[in-house]
């Protein structure tokens, strides 16, 4: 016997909290929706563009940079003992 005198099943508790919660996640995922990545308020389209070109640039660079590494491009050749061009 529960104490708020329902025998079994979802209680009126129970369900209240999963009617707030879903309402919640509701208006969460909207606000998601509805903001997107866009600029924020305080954000003008052309700086948003500027901010993006900006950080795709910079990891492009450290990509390029990082594979240069795993190749052992960053060292200059071992193999002769001659300077090439």
């Amino acid at each position: 016997m529960r104490l708020d005198g329902n025998p079994g099943g979802v209680s009126c508790t129970s369900r209240g909290r999963l009617v707030v919660c879903l309402m919640v996640l509701g208006l969460f995922l909207l606000s998601i929706f509805a903001t997107g990545c866009g600029a924020g308020l305080g954000e003008t389209t052309a700086e948003a563009n500027r901010r993006r070109q900006r950080v795709l640039r910079i990891n492009v660079g450290q990509m390029i940079t990082d594979i240069d590494r795993i190749l052992m491009l960053d060292e200059p050749s071992r193999l002769t003992d001659r300077d090439l061009p």
